[in-house]
């Protein structure tokens, strides 16, 4: 089965953590048909002679563009380009287990009625050996769109669709903060069929700021819109809703950063 990865880059994106990334997608096996990676504005220029030296090798497809527009432009940008049925995301700052590509291939041949397959993750903090949590996620169709109600159901940077059923819903589209979590909706709506693998497939990097980038008002605004679409679409009910917003603002708002990551850590994530 071909696939094509799909990442984006743009003017925060270290080298380091980008050839560590790379060097994993690189053994996978089967390897991806394609590396799409998408510049998303000016790059570091250690970042941009790397990628350039790849793109002269033919290990990867760059597409440029000119000014930052963001991850879920960008992302859309960069689908567009894929030429495969299947489409694989990857951060640009994460690790693919080894098996990850070999086990997801193999999911995805065994059911072909998924559209939409993840994992969970492992979170680590500077070195890969230092994993310090797992996100999970349901595993089943119909659990996943019961967690969609009140969380994210996808681990974004694991995932892999189906190109048609993802332009089928629109494509990627700009959601600050949510992009993902705004194309899992609208999947959910087009009809899609989704499933994830009780895994750790990828190493999620996490650092000091990860929690802290997850609070404010805009990021509130953000998730408390996001519900309301669900609400208007008939994916949550009103009383769905609420209960998402006032968790949020209390969480999101209301929490110095220490306690919510103390949150996070105990209540949406397990131990190692």
């Amino acid at each position: 089965m071909e696939y094509s990865m799909l990442m984006s880059v743009y003017k925060n994106t270290k080298a380091s953590e980008l050839r560590q990334c790379l060097d994993s997608v690189f053994e996978q096996v089967p390897a991806p048909k394609e590396i799409v990676i998408v510049e998303d504005g000016p790059v570091s220029e250690d970042v941009g002679e790397y990628l350039a030296a790849l793109e002269s090798e033919g290990r990867v497809k760059l597409v440029p563009l000119e000014t930052n527009v963001g991850l879920g432009n960008a992302l859309d940008a960069g689908s567009k380009e894929c030429v495969c049925e299947w489409i694989a995301r990857m951060d640009t700052d994460d690790v693919c287990a080894p098996d990850r590509m070999q086990k997801q291939v193999a999911y995805l041949q065994a059911h072909p009625e998924i559209d939409v397959l993840g994992s969970n993750i492992a979170e680590f903090s500077g070195d890969i050996a230092d994993v310090v949590s797992v996100r999970s996620v349901p595993t089943e169709h119909d659990a996943i769109c019961e967690y969609m109600k009140s969380r994210c159901p996808f681990n974004h940077m694991t995932v892999m669709m189906r190109r048609s059923v993802l332009q089928a819903a629109g494509g990627y589209k700009p959601w600050l903060y949510n992009e993902d979590s705004y194309l899992w909706a609208r999947m959910y709506l087009a009809g899609a069929k989704f499933a994830n693998i009780a895994e750790n497939l990828v190493y999620a990097r996490i650092d000091a700021d990860t929690f802290r980038r997850r609070g404010g008002y805009r990021y509130y605004k953000s998730e408390r819109d996001l519900f309301a679409f669900m609400h208007k679409t008939g994916i949550i009910t009103y009383g769905e809703y609420v209960k998402a917003k006032l968790i949020r603002f209390v969480v999101q708002v209301m929490m110095p950063n220490g306690v919510r990551q103390w949150f996070f850590k105990t209540f949406a994530r397990r131990n190692k």
